[in-house]
């Protein structure tokens, strides 16, 4: 009977926990279920942006996604064949990024530290600003991603000069004529975003470099991050990094040195006449020195007011021996030298104004003047600081349109990098801003904010084991407990079984628990507590081994300690 009553509970007590993990089983299918349908749509949306990307890149004179697995095969992109870049190791590799909806992600890795590497495609037409409509700007855009940051290299690209038509760049390198470089470069102290053009002088012929002043600096994280140069038709610029502006200007202003050279310079023959006064003031010929002016007058004097303290101890001296001090026994004066006994402040100086010969202070003197100099007057010679005469600047010249650069015939990288793991994409080379940054939004944005959800996740993770333990469980008791008040509620009957069955069960378990702590002693017991003289002995045993023990503390406490 007890048995049968045992099973009833039991059956009571199961059955729900049954449903409850089927209803469990159940609901871990439909997140399942409700997962693949969300890693469905998110890959659905991800070939939705990269067909948008692909119409996109009609507009752009040149993009470059890095999909291709070929693409060193000699069509598109090449490696200079100047020995300079002889060792460089390079690679099309998938650049890992925690969202489904973005991966596989393929960028140009640059595999090795401490090497110099020359990567470049050629357009298939020059980019270029000329004034026409199609052309009133220039955009370069590009993605890097620092995979271990960077300590000391270069990010950036160059822009190569054409300076004929189906120009072979096939070896070209550090020496070949770029338009512009633009980019994230960092080394030591240096950190910054390079916007640098060449400028041809029309009256002599010879190219200068143009740096951008007070440049941005560089984003060093290891997140992928854009940056995108427009160079105008109207000479303005622009620097976008993440599609934010970081710096504007004008190309004539806001480049070192000046497009537009001075109309004047020195005259480098010109020399300053050696009759040319160009002190300002001299000293005045005509003043004399005053009768009453006492050039041996000293700065100070003795103060004939002061007097000597009443409680001045004229024969004691200011310092004594230090009677505690005594010449050790084993000083030897011929290997040691003469014993000197160390001195002390007198302790009766402390009590009194002073000891030992009293000195009257001294004083300002109200008559020095020092040497006597003459005063200084306009110099009536002066002619003005020499300078140079100025002429015409035989290289003077006007541009209105120093933004109408050359035409540019290839894209670049060529860096020299301490650091590898860069890793470049998503290249955009046209003349429509608005374009790019549609571009950006369906290829650098989604990555952009993939890493930024995962660095707050990581974050939070990091914030303590302990306090994210504590949560887990709260959190799946309380579900557990939802779980159970919605079966309560859609089964009463049996969910107010389980409770009574927990309950009855629980009391049994009690009922034994009890049942079991309450059995009678052992034999062994029993006979230890009949035999009274055991029990003495055993207390007694007790007693000596307390006291041996005391007496070791008390031997312990009183030891010295060990040195």
């Amino acid at each position: 009977m007890k048995v049968k009553t045992i099973v009833a509970l039991l059956s009571a007590l199961l059955l729900p926990l049954v449903a409850l993990a089927d209803d469990a089983a159940a609901s871990q299918e439909q997140e399942v279920d409700a997962a693949a349908q969300q890693r469905a749509a998110q890959q659905a949306a991800a070939d939705a942006r990269k067909q948008q990307a692909q119409e996109l890149t009609k507009n752009a004179l040149f993009a470059e996604t890095f999909e291709s697995e070929t693409l060193f095969d000699g069509s598109r992109w090449f490696r200079s064949s100047h020995e300079k870049y002889s060792n460089q190791d390079v690679t099309i590799e998938e650049v890992t990024v925690e969202a489904a909806h973005v991966t596989p992600d393929r960028g140009l890795v640059l595999d090795k530290p401490a090497h110099h590497y020359g990567l470049a495609v050629k357009l298939d037409d020059p980019l270029r600003v000329d004034g026409s409509d199609a052309k009133k700007e220039m955009v370069i855009q590009y993605e890097v991603k620092l995979q271990k940051g960077l300590d000391c290299g270069g990010a950036y690209v160059k822009l190569l000069r054409q300076e004929q038509e189906n120009q072979d760049y096939s070896a070209f390198s550090d020496a070949t004529p770029f338009v512009l470089m633009f980019g994230p470069d960092k080394c030591g102290n240096s950190d910054k975003v390079h916007l640098i053009f060449q400028h041809k002088n029309p009256v002599s012929g010879e190219y200068e470099e143009k740096h951008m002043m007070e440049s941005p600096s560089i984003k060093s994280d290891k997140d992928t991050h854009l940056y995108t140069a427009v160079i105008r038709d109207d000479n303005t610029f622009e620097v976008f990094v993440d599609q934010k502006s970081v710096k504007s200007g004008s190309l004539l202003k806001d480049f070192l040195p000046a497009v537009i050279p001075e109309k004047e310079i020195d005259d480098t023959e010109d020399s300053k006449p050696d009759d040319w006064v160009d002190e300002k003031k001299i000293r005045d010929p005509s003043a004399v020195k005053p009768d009453d002016w006492d050039e041996d007058a000293p700065a100070r004097i003795p103060d004939e007011d002061a007097v000597k303290p009443d409680d001045w101890l004229d024969n004691e001296p200011s310092v004594i021996n230090d009677p505690d001090v005594v010449k050790p026994e084993d000083w030897d004066d011929e290997d040691d030298g003469d014993f000197v006994v160390p001195q002390i402040p007198n302790p009766k100086c402390a009590e009194v104004s002073g000891c030992g010969e009293w000195k009257r202070p001294t004083k300002t003197n109200p008559s020095y003047k020092g040497k006597f100099y003459a005063p200084y007057i306009p110099n009536p010679d002066y002619k003005g600081e020499w300078k140079p005469r100025k002429i015409p600047n035989p290289n003077y010249f006007e541009d209105e349109h120093p933004a109408r650069l050359d035409p540019i015939g290839a894209l670049a990288v060529e860096v020299w990098t301490m650091t590898d793991g860069i890793t470049f994409d998503n290249f955009w080379l046209g003349n429509d801003l608005k374009k790019a940054l549609e571009f950006a939004e369906l290829t650098w944005a989604p990555k952009h904010a993939a890493e930024v959800e995962a660095n707050e996740k990581a974050k939070k993770a990091n914030k303590g084991d302990k306090d994210s333990e504590e949560n887990g469980i709260m959190q799946t008791l309380n579900a557990l407990a939802l779980d159970f008040a919605t079966y309560a509620d859609a089964n009463p009957v049996i969910a107010l079984g389980s409770v009574a069955g927990v309950s009855v069960l629980a009391t049994i378990v009690f009922f034994f628990l009890c049942c079991a702590s309450g059995t009678p002693k052992s034999e062994t017991s029993a006979k230890k507590t009949d035999s009274g003289s055991e029990d003495e002995g055993e207390e007694e045993a007790k007693v000596v081994d307390s006291d041996e023990k005391e007496q070791k503390v008390r031997q312990r406490k009183k030891a010295p300690k060990a040195e």
